[in-house]
């Protein structure tokens, strides 16, 4: 019963893999999670929901009341009971409706409302998942943060052959399984994270700053909460939010700031992973009053900020795991291997200002990871969140059982 104490939403859309559902909601029943279902219009063409409600021990839902004593289903509600939303099939139509918010039945309304993670399981015709618009939608999905179960190849229900097949129940139900029990890969383990720009201030209206929008840390931040870790997210100005409960967000204008916070929390922490776009120099004088426009020049000289990840390298214990990141715009590898040796990292996350969607601002990003082994590791450009799975994969393997 790997699944005991679970709330699984199943959704399920209208395509011939919808008699799937009936072997997967089994399969949940069976390890144990509580299964409720809501369905679309078109799906009980395809499998009614007698069967459903049957197997689930629940009533189906499919409309927005219902139609004989006028009792609301609570879109919001399904969401919050839920610990994941699984749907599966996810037809082509379903899946562009979540991705653009068309919100015009109990399913996606469901989904646009929940709070909890979301499986989907596309399923579909051989052409239909290869055209560039279904494409484009699943990996706008999972720059949701979404996790895509991928389909399989095989024969389809149009006689073609090829990838398209909603992925077997079996396989479903065993990511199911995998998704809550890796939720504990990181408990009892306190993580430092450092995200987003600082602002360093010339006056009360004016600063030294760059583009960082701190969509990498927060990611890697709620990907480590997810994983059960405890969470330090020292924050520089963004206007991202973050939920976790696990996660206790400390917000920071400046690199002296970001400084005191990371000296203060990293000697209780595992480890921690510098994300952050740190502020190299600062203005040497800070006016106290706005600077008025003249016609002459100004000049302003520039003082080094402290470094924070040398500093906790310096201070690093040796069962602590120390990740550091470099935005390079030339000799990447040349300048990330030195700063490895320098800061007295484990590994450094490199990504290059060169890679067109990396960097910067972007949801995606494209990365290599180099250990102090002199071992790298490439990864094609990909969502940030499965960016943060990938780093998080290796601060797992640095770290002290």
């Amino acid at each position: 019963m790997k699944l005991k104490g679970k709330n699984i939403l199943l959704g399920i859309t209208g395509g011939i893999a919808a008699y799937k559902a009936a072997i997967l909601v089994r399969l949940l029943v069976k390890e144990g999670a509580e299964v409720k279902v809501v369905m679309t219009k078109l799906a009980k063409e395809f499998i009614t929901p007698l069967t459903m409600a049957t197997l689930s021990k629940n009533p189906i839902l499919v409309e927005f009341f219902d139609p004989e004593n006028g009792q609301w289903n609570s879109h919001v509600d399904l969401g919050s009971w839920s610990d994941l939303f699984v749907i599966a099939p996810a037809t082509a139509n379903s899946m562009g409706k979540m991705a653009h918010a068309v919100a015009d039945n109990l399913l996606i309304t469901t989904y646009l409302s929940a709070k909890c993670p979301v499986m989907i399981a596309p399923a579909m015709d051989l052409d239909m998942f290869k055209h560039p618009a279904n494409l484009k939608n699943i990996e706008t999905l999972k720059s949701y943060g979404n996790i895509i179960i991928e389909p399989d190849s095989g024969e389809l229900a149009s006689g073609l052959s090829g990838k398209g097949r909603m992925a077997e129940p079996e396989a479903i139900t065993e990511k199911v399984i995998e998704f809550f029990t890796s939720k504990k890969k990181l408990k009892s383990k306190k993580i430092l994270v450092t995200a987003g720009p600082t602002f360093e201030p010339i006056d009360p209206v004016r600063f030294i700053g760059n583009y960082s929008s701190g969509k990498m840390g927060f990611a890697i931040a709620e990907e480590l909460a997810n994983l059960g870790a405890e969470v330090i997210l020292v924050a520089g100005p963004t206007n991202l939010e973050i939920s976790n409960s696990l996660i206790t967000r400390i917000n920071i204008q400046t690199a002296q700031e970001m400084y005191d916070v990371s000296v203060k929390h990293f000697p209780d922490c595992d480890g921690a992973i510098m994300s952050a776009a740190v502020a190299d120099y600062k203005p040497a004088v800070q006016f106290d009053k706005k600077v008025k426009r003249s016609n002459a020049e100004m000049q302003i000289v520039f003082e080094p900020n402290k470094d924070i990840a040398a500093e906790l390298g310096r201070i690093k214990k040796k069962n602590q795991v120390l990740v550091g990141f470099a935005l390079e715009t030339n000799d990447e590898f040349e300048n990330a291997k030195k700063k490895i040796k320098n800061k007295n990292l484990d590994f450094i996350v490199l990504n290059s200002l060169k890679d067109e969607g990396a960097g910067f601002g972007h949801n995606t990003n494209k990365i290599s990871i180099i250990d102090k082994q002199d071992s790298t590791f490439k990864f094609d450009l990909k969502p940030k969140k499965e960016v943060a799975t990938d780093i998080i994969e290796v601060l797992i393997s640095k770290l002290k059982k």
